[in-house]
């Protein structure tokens, strides 16, 4: 049956409510570490990062679809237990190799890392970002060598083909005047369908909530 606009607000909203409660049930968080060997990891986009793809492991789904109280709230999602894991799978590799990097690599070996995680189109974004002069220098400068981790927190927000997480970057950042440790939270868009999703877009947590 066709459910009107309201009412498919009203389950939106539900099915949101519902994951966010369940949310360790529904997706078990994955925390990675930084799997390079040959090189050392680094910090943001912004301040830049990145791993191997296929180095974490697609977060376990433990509960059952009726998990909320006997109700199938898969029966209400765009797609199955099995897509929600894999989605997870690629927003926490991401996450992982967002904020891996170091000083000696190019923009283009930081997003080569990324190949296949992302979209063509966030390659170009996240390319340019790594290579901001003012980034880069400091970068250079600092002998940055960074090891980033993941976790996801939440479910945002979901489509017909893509689903935002909200994830925990976490970042261990060595330079030549030594090491400190932070985390920023990240609202990661994949957009994709069955097992096959890749990154679309990343923004800080709050500003989806301005």
């Amino acid at each position: 049956m066709e459910l009107s606009p309201r009412q498919r607000s009203a389950v939106f909203a539900f099915v949101v409510i519902v994951l966010a409660v369940l949310g360790y049930y529904l997706v078990v968080p994955a925390m990675t570490h930084a799997h390079r060997s040959a090189r050392a990891p680094a910090s943001s986009a912004a301040t830049a990062g990145a791993t191997a793809p296929g180095s974490a492991p697609a977060p376990t789904v433990t509960t059952s679809a009726a998990g909320a109280g006997g109700v199938n709230i898969y029966a209400w999602l765009p797609f199955t237990q099995q897509d929600l894991a894999a989605a997870a799978s690629v927003a926490v590799r991401f996450g992982v190799d967002y904020n891996t990097f170091t000083y000696t690599e190019s923009a283009a070996d930081y997003v080569g890392a990324m190949r296949g995680l992302i979209t063509g189109q966030f390659a170009t974004t996240l390319r340019a970002a790594y290579q901001t002069p003012g980034v880069a220098n400091l970068r250079t400068s600092q002998k940055q060598v960074s090891t980033g981790t993941a976790v996801i927190n939440s479910l945002r927000a979901f489509g017909p083909s893509s689903v935002t997480f909200i994830v925990t970057a976490g970042q261990r950042l060595a330079t030549a005047n030594g090491t400190s440790s932070g985390s920023t939270q990240y609202a990661v868009t994949v957009t994709g369908s069955g097992t096959s999703w890749q990154v679309s877009d990343i923004e800080l947590e709050s500003a989806g909530n301005a």
